[in-house]
């Protein structure tokens, strides 16, 4: 395994890459405004702050700053600063959160971070920031060789209604910490930390909360393998895997080239890490539970000057011992509506969000690779709209009233033969003016085949491939199904029995492509036909 620097992430940066610089408070929006023009002038008084290195010297470099939390200097920050080691600043009495990063010109000595997290200025004040008080944070991953990539650590402060926060970002594991000042009240002071690290086969990503009174004076843990869950990442060689961009350009397929899974945690601020796999090829990432859920973003492979290819993971739940797998860029590529309705009637407006090609697993990607796409929206039998690409976002306006509707699309790929050349899909449904957003009965059909890492099937044998049923017609709401597949591109077409969730394809000689159909009514008489060609290659 190699190791990238950390990517921005949406889920679990969001707006905290203000925080990253090293011992850095994330800024505070607005400023103090005054109740009255003529309103006395709040009552000012003296923070000196003294700062000492572990020698007990004036340190070689510090940063500190002081950020008003509540009272006439909340939201207010300073960042005081003598080389003497000894800064005083002039503020407003109130609730501030003190925070100073210490260090020296070598990097194996670290960064003394000394947070205090509660300081009540009401009278001229001295505070001595010092780092001999500082303890290490030691937290490991239970596989020696591990090697340290980054870890980050966030403190809120909450109080009066009010909350702030600090944080600190190190790529050596060299931190050290220390808590200043009286404690403060009881769960207002939250603390995260994470660290990440790197292995031949994947990575740690090893999380933990605080809550209480004080901030951490060091933190010492040994993670065993245990309490952790493990992530497994596959990435298969699929054949359009070069071809990112979302026009007409098909890409060429390289194989072994690198991806980089990103992940952080879902719940409260982090900073992430990457690392890269081959492609095809597996990484496995160990994380803690105890952490709550986490986001992943998977970066595919791309053709030179195009546009990567990502699929975004949110809140997959880990427990710990068990293990949750995730395959890339695998067949069957299709429609999908993991997680939304597909399509949404608001008065007379009808929206559609419904993914043509997700991957096997369901990843809907960011910029799918196709040479042609069409859709059209038919009502009572008469073309209403039709639009060029496909129904991500797609906007149709339609007349007021109850009518039949008829939605097709078609996406048409070159050169990705094995890893669905086209999808064709139409449905067929009643809608009327609503008076608000309501979903519109769509469905689609998944097929699940268990297929080698380079996407393929077994030839001359046949293949169990499960069939799931998404949207108005799951859960009992089905009325009719018939799954059919075709070895000779679409043209002539067998009807597959459905038996337990699954149909069995007779796989045919290696090196064809094997299409699948499905045509479905629901049971208020909405209907799905949908067409998958050249879905998955035998090898």
């Amino acid at each position: 395994m190699t190791t990238t620097s950390p990517l921005p992430r949406r889920s679990v940066l969001r707006a905290l890459t203000v925080a990253a610089a090293v011992g850095g408070a994330a800024p505070v929006a607005g400023s103090v405004s005054g109740s009255a023009a003529f309103a006395a002038e709040p009552e000012t008084y003296t923070l000196t702050i003294r700062h000492l290195g572990r020698d007990g010297r004036v340190p070689r470099h510090y940063r500190t700053s002081v950020t008003g939390v509540s009272g006439p200097g909340a939201g207010r920050s300073e960042q005081p600063h003598d080389a003497s080691g000894t800064a005083s600043v002039r503020l407003p009495g109130g609730r501030y959160l003190l925070e100073s990063s210490l260090w020296t010109d070598r990097v194996v000595d670290g960064t003394d971070w000394i947070v205090q997290p509660r300081l009540d200025l009401d009278r001229d004040t001295t505070v001595t920031v010092d780092a001999r008080t500082t303890l290490p944070v030691d937290v490991t991953p239970p596989d020696g060789p591990a090697a340290f990539l980054n870890s980050g650590m966030f403190i809120e402060v909450t109080h009066g209604g009010a909350t702030r926060m600090t944080s600190i970002v190190k790529a050596t594991p060299t931190l050290r910490t220390a808590h200043l000042g009286p404690e403060a009240e009881a769960g207002s002071v939250k603390q995260w930390y994470d660290s990440y690290w790197t292995t031949r086969t994947g990575g740690y990503a090893l999380g933990r909360t605080f809550s209480g009174t004080r901030v951490l004076t060091g933190l010492t843990h040994h993670c065993t393998a245990g309490e952790l869950a493990a992530l497994e990442l596959r990435a298969v060689a699929r054949p359009d895997a070069g071809a990112a961009g979302s026009g007409t350009g098909t890409g060429t397929r390289t194989a072994g080239i690198d991806l980089s899974p990103t992940l952080g945690p879902a719940a409260g601020p982090s900073v992430g890490a990457s690392w890269t796999m081959p492609v095809p090829g597996t990484a496995t990432l160990f994380v803690t539970p105890r952490r709550g859920a986490w986001d992943l973003v998977y970066t595919a492979p791309a053709a030179p000057g195009t546009r990567p290819n990502r699929y975004f993971v949110d809140g997959v739940a880990v427990r710990a011992g068990a293990t949750a797998t995730h395959t890339f860029d695998s067949p069957v590529v299709g429609p999908a509506l993991t997680g939304r309705s597909g399509v949404e009637r608001d008065g007379d407006t009808l929206t559609a969000d419904l993914p043509l090609l997700a991957d096997g697993d369901g990843h809907v990607p960011t910029a799918p690779s196709f040479d042609t796409a069409w859709a059209g929206l038919y009502r009572d039998g008469a073309l209403l709209h039709a639009r060029s690409g496909g129904l991500d976002r797609a906007t149709f306006t339609v007349p007021p009233g109850p009518s039949s509707y008829r939605l097709a699309a078609t996406v048409a790929r070159r050169g990705a033969t094995g890893a669905t050349t086209r999808v064709s899909a139409s449905w067929t449904f009643r809608s009327a003016t609503t008076a608000g957003p309501a979903p519109v009965p769509v469905s689609v059909v998944r097929f699940a085949p268990g297929l080698g890492p380079e996407g393929t099937a077994p030839a001359g044998s046949p293949l169990r491939v499960p069939v799931t049923v998404q949207g108005a017609a799951a859960e009992g709401r089905l009325r009719s199904l018939t799954v059919s597949m075709s070895a000779d591109g679409g043209r002539s077409w067998t009807v597959l029995p459905v038996h337990e969730g699954a149909v069995t394809v007779p796989n045919p000689a290696a090196g064809t492509a094997v299409s699948l159909r499905a045509e479905l009514t629901d049971t208020d008489g909405n209907t799905l036909d949908q067409t998958l060609v050249d879905a998955y290659r035998t090898g």
